[in-house]
């Protein structure tokens, strides 16, 4: 059996001009619209029942945000903040966003230039590297992989390294080198604009 019928939210008309914007704007997150739609309607006096049919809802989330309203209601919040989700609970993050452009940026250049003697980065070197510049105090190579991985960063697959450069291609004649066109190459040369 249904319990007693909960008295309409009370809602400002800014309050309320809010809520409508929030919900017509396609730009606006879709929890937030729903969230907004249930507030407009809790405050025009529907059931939670009739809220939670009408949106596709559960009960139970309606009443949540019901609740969450009024609690919220007497602290100046704008009304996005009101209806955003709470803080997390969890660690902060560890790495700073300059600390990681930096790894990006160590990442892309050549391990010569930091004085190391391998032909290219592995996430175990880059993490070496990070701590002995003193970019972080610690991390691990695998931390390293995980945050190249969401820059779809791979120093370690680089395809300059799968086919380096072979040395005197340069001055070999074109007829050698499948596809290349030599339309426009009349009287000269090949590789005579190479050489100096």
């Amino acid at each position: 059996m249904p319990g007693p019928a909960l008295p309409a939210l009370i809602v400002s008309e800014s309050e309320r001009r809010e809520l409508e914007q929030l919900v017509k704007r396609p730009s606006t997150p879709q929890q937030l619209a729903l969230r907004a739609q249930i507030i407009l309607r809790a405050s025009q006096g529907d059931s939670q029942g009739q809220i939670a049919r009408e949106l596709g809802i559960g009960e139970q989330m309606s009443r949540c945000w019901r609740r969450c309203w009024q609690a919220l209601q007497t602290c100046e919040l704008p009304v996005s903040e009101r209806l955003a989700d709470a803080p997390r609970p969890g660690a902060p993050a560890t790495f700073t966003l300059e600390q990681i452009t930096q790894l990006y940026a160590l990442a892309c250049a050549p391990p010569e230039h930091s004085g190391r003697p391998i032909s290219h980065w592995t996430p175990p070197e880059l993490a070496d590297e990070l701590v002995k510049q003193g970019v972080v105090a610690r991390i691990s190579g695998r931390h390293v992989r995980r945050l190249l991985a969401e820059a779809e960063l791979k120093p370690y697959q680089s395809p300059y390294w799968l086919h380096p450069p072979r040395p005197g291609l340069c001055h070999q004649s074109p007829r050698h080198l499948p596809g290349l066109r030599t339309s426009g190459c009349a009287g000269r040369t090949w590789g005579d604009d190479l050489q100096s």
